[in-house]
């Protein structure tokens, strides 16, 4: 589901989600739901990571245009660590999706994907499995 977004920053984030939801994609993973509203927390990618053993996958995407003031990892607060525990639970609760497609009964985890520019002014994609929250 594409949102209607008006501001740089928001596009700049919208476009990262879609590089690491294909990015994931072409490692084989299966995207399930993208910007999936859970009560107030929203995720934004929920994938299947199928290495061994398979994983239900809570991606959060940090991206950041510039390093000027620090990495993409960085963001990622105290209140956003709190949102993707309760996400991360609720996943691990439902049998289904809010549109009523079924969840695979698969252990989950929480990764985080951090895009920004190198010096060298090429994307750079770090991923991050299973971070602490």
């Amino acid at each position: 589901m594409e949102r209607a977004r008006s501001t740089p920053a928001q596009r700049l984030g919208d476009d990262g989600e879609r590089l690491a939801a294909a990015r994931l994609e072409a490692l084989g993973w299966r995207v399930l739901a993208r910007n999936l509203r859970l009560g107030r927390a929203e995720v934004d990618i929920l994938a299947v990571d199928p290495a061994e053993p398979p994983s239900l996958v809570v991606v959060e995407v940090r991206r950041r245009g510039r390093r000027d003031f620090g990495l993409p990892e960085e963001t990622l607060g105290r209140r956003k660590r709190a949102d993707l525990r309760r996400a991360a639970g609720d996943v691990a609760m439902r049998a289904t999706l809010p549109d009523g497609r079924g969840l695979p009964a698969l252990p989950v985890r929480v990764d985080l994907i951090a895009i920004d520019s190198g010096s060298d002014g090429n994307l750079s994609l770090r991923h991050h499995r299973g971070i602490e929250l």
